[in-house]
Parts: C-alpha cells; structure tokens; sequence
C-alpha cells in the first residue's frame, strides 16, 4: 500500500503547503486524478471544500474530483474501484464514517487501496479525519460524536491507531484530562493495539512495509503501548515492531 497520513491540512504557509514536498512523493506522478471524499464537512459545503482541495492540489499536477457529485450508489463505487489516488479529508470523523458506511463506499476504499478490488491498490492520501479512518476503528479520534457511525471499525489499512493533532498541551487552569491521559487510557483497556501521537506539521508515510515519520524538522511523534509512558519518536523511518520491542 502507498499511505500518507497527515495530522493536519491547515499551517502558517497555507492549505496542505507545509506537506506539498510528501505530497509529491506519494502522488508519484504530476498529472493524476484524485479522487477526494470530502464526507467529514459539516459547517461548510462539500463543493466548497472540493474546491480548496482541488487548489491545494494544483500546484503539483493533481486534478481533483470529489466523490459526492456521483451520488451514494453505484456511480460512486465504481469510481472507487477505478481510482488510483484516493483523498479523504479533515473535518468530523464520525460524520465521516456514518456516511461511508451507509453508501458502502468505507469497505470499497479498503478494498481499493489494499488492492483487492480489480486493478491494483490505490494511492490513498488522509489527512485529520482522513487519518484517523486508515486506522482499525475511530476510537482514537478527538472528534465530538455528532452522529451515530453505526459501529467503530473504520478501513483497517494501519495494524495500529492513529491519534491527529497530538499535543501535549495543558492550558493553564484546565482541570481535565490532557489528551496524553485519555490516549493512555486506551492503551490500557485495548492491550496489544498501540497508538501512533501525530502532531501538528507531522505525517506518516507508508511505502509497503515500510513506515517513515515525515513533517517539520524538531518534531516527534509518540507511541503509546499498554500502561507505559508514551515513547518519542524522531522523524525519519521508522518500524513500529521495533519500538515494541525495545520497551
């Protein structure tokens, strides 16, 4: 499979600017249609947000055609199956995959992407919501539960979670839990599934069996496993095996 996950659209350059040199690397072509999901809206249009993905996009040759113009039926799921660069984009997870799961459109991107489906697997690019649903379920995602998703299981492309917009942030005054506490949590009640802390201006990128943490130089990801203080990854290439291992 050919990933790029990315925990954030927006930064200081702009729309997906900070990402354009790993969007290029997974693209692997400057001429290609990407076909976006831009299911996980909700204040704004899925049209509007089609549009500022397809300029995002531009300056590297990709041309952009949202999925929600062919209707929740067959037309949609065929150009799924045909699709070589598949973009699912930020917004509210579990509006995300309520409306994936209802059209069918959740299982045929798995099957696409893992190349199950007929012509080879498609490139697929995620980004905050995108991201979190290339994971086994949604249960790391910071997302209020808006809607019923009708169950947890997301696309399964990850043997592990992912958790967008890590911070470790306490504000001054805030008497909750941080966000490391509650991911700490889930590490202990869901033994054996671990999950990878992306921060903003981070991404993984996954090339086959091979896993590199890409993003803004300075920055590490964390991994959390079980009850243990979550470990500090550098950016760079990476296996998730390893870091088990030398716990």
């Amino acid at each position: 499979m050919q990933l790029l996950l990315l925990s954030n659209s927006s930064s200081p350059q702009g729309y997906l600017t900070h990402a354009l040199p790993d969007l290029r690397d997974w693209a692997a072509t400057d001429d290609a249609e990407v076909l976006f999901v831009p299911y996980a809206a909700v204040t704004r249009s899925w049209d509007e947000y089609e549009a500022q993905v397809r300029e995002a996009l531009a300056p590297i040759g990709l041309r952009v055609r949202s999925v929600h113009h062919l209707g929740d039926g067959e037309e949609a799921l065929a150009a799924i199956a045909r699709a070589t660069h598949i973009a699912v984009g930020g917004g509210n997870t579990f509006a995300l995959v309520r409306q994936l799961r209802q059209t069918g459109q959740l299982k045929a991107i798995a099957q696409r992407v893992q190349g199950s489906a007929s012509g080879g697997g498609a490139r697929y690019l995620g980004w905050s919501a995108g991201s979190n649903i290339a994971c086994p379920t949604l249960c790391t995602t910071n997302d209020m539960p808006i809607v019923d998703p009708q169950g947890f299981d997301t696309l399964g492309l990850l043997p592990f979670q992912i958790n967008a917009h890590y911070t470790d942030a306490h504000p001054e005054g805030h008497r909750g839990e941080t966000r490391q506490q509650r991911l700490r949590e889930f590490a202990v009640r869901n033994p054996g599934v671990a999950v990878l802390g992306l921060p903003e201006g981070s991404g993984l990128r996954v090339d086959g069996s091979d896993y590199c943490l890409v993003g803004t130089d300075g920055l590490q990801a964390r991994w959390f496993s079980g009850p243990a203080e979550p470990a500090l990854l550098p950016l760079g290439p990476w296996a998730p095996s390893a870091t088990e291992s030398a716990k």
